[in-house]
């Protein structure tokens, strides 16, 4: 099987869309006469043209707006925010009319479009430009959020994603735009909503989605040297949560450990913490243990990134204390 990168995987998705419905547009900053900020829309121009690659001035509340009045119309747009940082000017757009009208409309209206760039930290970008909002959006009914790790669940989701009816947030990571996945030629869609296991294991479930998911590989790795053998689940999507998953995981492990970039305060891991407490609290060895980003806005120097961010130490000594060891 061939292997691409990210963005490539990104860029085929809305591309084989595109083709194959009409309806289907890609409009942001950056996204036509640039190639994408991130060369993600690299050669869409040329193909589809410029009324269906289309860029917008830095106005994210007017292009979002815009595009919530196209789905409304019958389109289907594709809104890229070069940062999820900057949605914050389009949040009263996606949590007051992508995500409400369906049910304002009394169901007369669906709103069939995607949000999508990307999210959380990238190297040194200081506290403005590296915070996670996948809880954030997570939190409002309406809208669906995912999160995908890897080249092919990128692609197979995002097909999903632009093919739903419902406003869904595609959240991608900046530093893994460049990572390489095996990709199939042939078409595929992955359901949103279902997690996957990425690697099996019998003693602790580690929980996680994004480009954290690299850090609990690497960790699992290294405790595979002490003999314990980790399972990890890569949740994909972060609204709809796939709890039984989750569940029959822990069932089997006793243990659990999430991590995930965000802040503490009402983020993922506690959502899935708390479920497992509730659902399969007879099954725990160990109270669950979630990891995070620091309760600080990220700083601008190495070392203090460093400490901000989950690391595969980390996740160790975690999983160690679940263990009890």
């Amino acid at each position: 099987m061939r292997e691409i990168q990210f963005r490539e995987a990104i860029r085929e998705a809305m591309s084989e869309e595109m083709r194959r419905d009409g309806s289907v547009f890609l409009m942001g900053e950056e996204v036509a006469e640039y190639d994408g900020a991130y060369k993600v829309s690299q050669g869409m121009l040329a193909e589809f043209g410029p009324k269906r690659v289309i860029d917008t001035p830095i106005s994210e509340l007017g292009f979002s707006g815009i595009g919530i009045g196209a789905a409304m119309n019958g389109l289907r747009p594709i809104v890229e925010f070069m940062t999820f940082n900057f949605s914050l000017v389009a949040i009263d757009q996606i949590i007051n009319n992508a995500a409400k009208i369906h049910q304002m409309s009394g169901g007369q209206f669906n709103v069939p479009i995607v949000f999508r760039g990307a999210t959380a930290s990238a190297g040194q970008l200081a506290a403005t430009h590296s915070q996670a909002f996948e809880n954030w959006y997570a939190n409002c009914p309406g809208l669906k959020v995912i999160v995908p790790s890897t080249p092919y669940d990128a692609k197979g989701l995002l097909k999903s994603a632009i093919r739903d009816n419902d406003p869904v947030l595609f959240m991608e990571s900046e530093q893994m735009y460049g990572d390489k996945g095996h990709v199939p030629e042939d078409e595929y869609l992955i359901p949103i909503g279902q997690a996957k296991i990425v690697r099996e294991g019998q003693d602790v479930s580690i929980v996680s989605f994004g480009k954290i998911i690299k850090t609990a590989i690497a960790a699992a790795v290294e405790l595979e040297k002490e003999g314990i053998s980790c399972e990890i689940i890569d949740l994909r999507t972060v609204r709809p949560i796939d709890y039984p998953t989750i569940i029959e995981s822990v069932k089997k492990t006793n243990r659990l450990v999430c991590v995930e970039e965000s802040w503490p305060l009402g983020n993922i891991s506690t959502e899935v913490i708390f479920n497992v407490q509730r659902d399969a609290f007879d099954y725990l060895d160990a109270p669950g243990i979630r990891l995070t980003g620091a309760d600080t806005p990220m700083a601008y120097a190495p070392t203090l990134i460093d400490e901000y961010l989950p690391n595969p130490t980390r996740v160790i000594n975690a999983v160690h204390k679940v263990m009890y060891r």
